[in-house]
């Protein structure tokens, strides 16, 4: 057996502790705890379905296809009235796209993708009969291409634009004719051992897939795999249904079902090669929906429930074996304070201001992704929460110094220049780039303030107001393209979204709170964590676009506290510990969508 040196390329080392970084897959000898240890990922240990940004055309019985960041989907129906669509949308992760119509409205279709740009749609019913038309897409328009033999409703396919397969469905009667697609025609093949329709199916080729449920008429949990030239029945789902999500979501070794006709309709069940094991439920539970991806990363989308009631909603699956995100303690400030601003990223970022509780302050440090090191103090004193812009372009407005102020200090790598004043004197939050465009925002006057203004370089101007007066809350993004969420008071869970002229409602923070802070490049994704007591300061939520999500607490709970950085990489820098009394601090943790852990060697 290979020894760990001729594996690693280094024999195992001594420490008198742990080593500061270890690499992922280290194996070392903690000399205080006498025992080996090793670096592994941390990854989920469960799949689960997390909302994400709606599609734009409610219908069900379409289908989709490609990976989960970059699917397309196309077809459906709903009623009343009786509509087919020739509909299609694009998802990038993030949100939905119309794009080009398909040639011929149906629903009941049969599709593949491999992404945006590659899609063949096969099938379906128009309104008034069956049909065997094939589409092909580019990315940019659908182009009729060969039909199938036998026209049909209510099939599946697997593979790819050029390498298909047509699997079951309706004509006549219930039917497992399959054909093979190779990029110009369709050739029958080996049909299926039970004919059905309304089922699933996934696949990479037309020479592996998998078909599993369906109606045969009644509900069935019947599973096949093909080989290429033969199906053989492999073991069956656990609950037997059809209508589930229409769209391959992996291969015919590894993939996802979801939702289907048998209540409540929000069943998942994952494929592992041999068996189906069940998931965690969708969170909108629905029949005849449209799904693409993979068995880790899939999203559902569109469908019904009930049978009159047709969905936009979407939602994006997890599964096990995924990255998550952890905090890590960093080198601490110079200065401990509270009510402090941030700007930069997770490794060139600002700490600006701050109160020591008594008495506010110009300290501003400058952090390299390793230290702390004193710069340019600010010309005035004070509580700057409204920060915002990069180490090296940055600006600080508002706040409180001996009272609310109107003061705006614009930073150039170096120093503190004053500029123009905002309109109100307040404890404003902020978003922006740089020192040349900014948006200031709610804060207290007091009282709570609605206010938005915008800078331009030189001024401020009074924009769309807020929906909610608040202050203390999480805050990032750009001049046009911000959000907030959180605050005073009464530890608020409202968020609002900024789109260059107004402000709109979005889902709610999963708990409310005040004094938090936040990091992300604009109003698509954001981290919030930290909070004022009495709710926990550990607190982190990452926003997808469309929804809340709690993830892994800061080691220290912590409230007012600054934030800079991505989703991915932030920094939470500062803060007042959630003790009694509260006791300021020059804490610094950074923020990783991916974590490792540490595990001791097991003597047995």
């Amino acid at each position: 057996m290979a020894d760990y040196k001729s594996k690693k390329g280094t024999r195992i080392k001594n420490y008198d502790t742990d080593p500061d970084n270890p690499i992922t897959g280290q194996v070392w000898y903690n000399e205080s705890t006498n025992r080996f240890k090793f670096q592994y990922p941390s990854l989920t240990t469960a799949g689960s379905f997390r909302t994400t940004n709606s599609g734009n055309t409610a219908r069900s019985s379409g289908v989709g296809g490609g990976p989960q960041t970059s699917a397309i989907f196309f077809g459906g129906f709903s009623n009343p009235p009786a509509v087919r669509y020739a509909n299609a949308e694009t998802y990038n992760g993030s949100t939905f796209s119309e794009v080009g119509d398909l040639n011929q409205s149906r629903n009941a279709l049969g599709g593949v993708a491999t992404g945006i740009p590659s899609a063949l749609a096969i099938g379906g019913y128009d309104g008034s009969s069956h049909t065997a038309k094939t589409e092909t897409w580019n990315g940019s328009s659908w182009t009729e291409v060969g039909d199938l033999n036998n026209s049909r409703a209510n099939l599946v396919g697997a593979g790819t634009a050029t390498a298909a397969l047509g699997t079951g469905g309706y004509g006549s009667d219930y039917t497992g004719q399959c054909e093979s697609w190779n990029g110009s025609s369709w050739t029958e093949v080996a049909d299926l051992n039970d004919a059905r329709a309304y089922h699933g199916g996934s696949g990479t080729t037309n020479t592996e897939a998998l078909v599993y449920g369906g109606d045969t008429p009644g509900n069935t949990g019947n599973t096949e795999s093909w080989n290429g030239s033969s199906w053989t029945e492999v073991n069956n789902l656990n609950t037997a249904r059809n209508g589930g999500g229409y769209g391959s979501t992996g291969t015919y070794t590894a993939c996802i079902y979801i939702g289907g006709s048998v209540s409540p309709k929000g069943h998942a069940e994952l494929w592992d090669g041999t068996s189906w094991s069940e998931q965690n439920d969708l969170n909108s539970a629905r029949e005849e929906l449209m799904n693409s991806g993979s068995s880790t990363a899939s999203i559902a989308a569109f469908g019904r429930n009930p049978s009159s009631s047709y969905k936009t909603d979407a939602e994006e699956w997890v599964g096990l074996g995924q990255p998550v995100g952890a905090w890590a303690t960093a080198a601490s400030m110079n200065t401990a304070r509270y009510i402090l601003g941030g700007a930069g990223t997770y490794t060139a970022a600002l700490a600006v201001g701050g109160d020591l509780d008594p008495g506010r302050v110009a300290i501003v440090e400058s952090y390299d992704g390793t230290s702390w090191t004193e710069v340019g103090d600010l010309n005035t004193g004070r509580q700057a929460r409204g920060t915002i812009g990069t180490q090296t372009s940055s600006l600080t407005f508002g706040g409180y110094s001996t009272s609310q102020t109107v003061l705006c200090e614009s930073w150039n790598g170096s120093s503190w220049t004053e500029v123009a004043d905002l309109n109100q004197a307040r404890s404003a939050e902020g978003a922006g780039a740089d020192n040349t465009t900014a948006l200031a925002f709610g804060g207290n006057a007091p009282p709570y303030s609605v206010l938005c203004e915008t800078w331009n370089g030189s001024s401020w101007t009074e924009v769309a107001d807020l929906s909610t007066a608040r202050a203390g809350s999480g805050a990032n993004g750009t001049a046009t393209s911000a959000l907030m969420y959180g605050g005073a008071p009464s530890n608020k869970t409202q968020t609002e979204s900024w789109n260059g002229s107004a402000w709109t409602e979005l889902n709610d923070l999963n708990t409310g709170r005040e004094g938090m802070a936040g990091a992300g490049t604009d109003n698509t994704s954001a981290l919030g964590f930290g909070s004022h007591p009495p709710v926990s300061g550990g607190k982190t939520e990452d926003w997808n676009g469309a929804s809340w999500s709690e993830v892994a607490d800061l080691s220290v709970g912590r409230g007012y506290l600054a934030g800079t950085g991505t989703l991915s990489n932030s920094l939470a820098i500062g803060g007042q510990r959630n003790v009694s009394p509260g006791a300021q601090t020059a804490l610094t943790e950074e923020w990783s969508n991916s974590s490792n852990l540490t595990k001791t060697v097991s003597e047995s």
